[in-house]
């Protein structure tokens, strides 16, 4: 009996077998055709390469299609992502108080050494350059930044790199490095260079504490003395202006006081004119009137008789 039910299974098992793998075959070759499906997020982009030549320099975020893997091979950038750089010594460094004088270390216009320490923030301009241009991005935007930096630094003064010219060099040293990396290919965008960091050598910094204390003090005082000259100034000509409107107006008062005076003459005048001699008694009656009350008067009759005792009594 089982001598039977063998070559019966003999003639079953190979199809079942072939079916299977048959299947085994289809779903291997739907997941390799699917590794040709990919995915670029938002804040990425990509290049795809086909037996190690570039395709598709730059994807966009997105679902795309490619060959299968390994005939084209996806390389996913955050290209939005900013990338940090220190030039001029780690923060690190400093903190465990080791020092690098050699790569912190610049010559300024004055042939004065200074120690810098710069923040370089960058991100992915072109992600074919990026990739392919260059084996060692970072290493080329440090490379750029340092010497850009130095041939600014070389052409400015100590007090212009202390005080007020580290934002223009700055600006000067991004633009130039900028420059020297779309030159190279580098695939990179620069967006911000800042001056962390700039002390004075360690033999030299008890003098510049000086001078910066001095430099501080002269500043204190010249806004003093601003401040007090614009508290001056303004109040002085305050008072001026006031004093100038006072003697306009009592000019003008004057003026009007002439012109009422001349007025009243001139009206006065007009009427005298038109009756003089009764005019002329009344104003000597008025005047009279206005004037003896005030002086010790001796009134003599017209006789002429005069009686001394008067005087006398009066004197007493």
């Amino acid at each position: 009996m089982q001598a039977l039910l063998k070559p019966e299974l003999a003639l079953v098992a190979p199809p079942q077998i072939r079916r299977r793998f048959r299947q085994w075959i289809f779903a291997a070759v739907v997941v390799w055709l699917l590794t040709g499906v990919y995915l670029v997020n938002t804040q990425q982009q990509a290049v795809v390469t086909r037996f190690g030549a570039v395709v598709e320099p730059r994807v966009l975020p997105g679902i795309h299609v490619a060959l299968p893997w390994p005939i084209d091979r996806v390389t996913r950038l955050k290209v939005q992502q900013l990338q940090r750089l220190v030039v001029g010594g780690d923060a690190a460094d400093t903190v465990v108080g080791r020092s690098q004088p050699l790569r912190s270390q610049f010559l300024t216009g004055v042939q004065n050494i200074i120690s810098l320490r710069v923040v370089v923030q960058y991100s992915v301009a072109s992600p074919v350059d990026y990739l392919f241009r260059t084996s060692n991005v970072a290493q080329v935007v440090a490379s750029t930044v340092e010497t850009a930096l130095a041939q600014k630094v070389a052409a400015q003064s100590v007090d212009a790199i202390l005080t007020s010219g580290k934002a223009a060099i700055q600006e000067d040293v991004r633009a130039t490095s900028q420059r020297l990396l779309d030159e190279y290919r580098a695939g990179v965008l620069l967006s911000t260079i800042n001056i962390e960091s700039v002390t004075p050598p360690p033999e030299a910094a008890d003098a510049f504490r000086d001078v910066a204390s001095a430099r501080a003090d002269s500043a204190r005082i010249v806004n003093e003395a601003q401040g007090y000259a614009n508290d001056v100034i303004p109040r002085a000509r305050g008072q001026a202006q006031q004093l100038l409107e006072a003697a306009q107006g009592y000019r003008q008062r004057k003026i009007d006081e002439a012109q009422g005076d001349a007025e009243r003459f001139t009206q006065v005048a007009g009427e005298y004119a038109k009756a003089s001699q009764v005019n002329g008694e009344r104003l000597y009656l008025e005047t009279m009137e206005t004037i003896l009350p005030k002086i010790k008067k001796l009134i003599v009759d017209n006789k002429g008789n005069l009686d001394l005792t008067i005087i006398r009594r009066g004197e007493k």
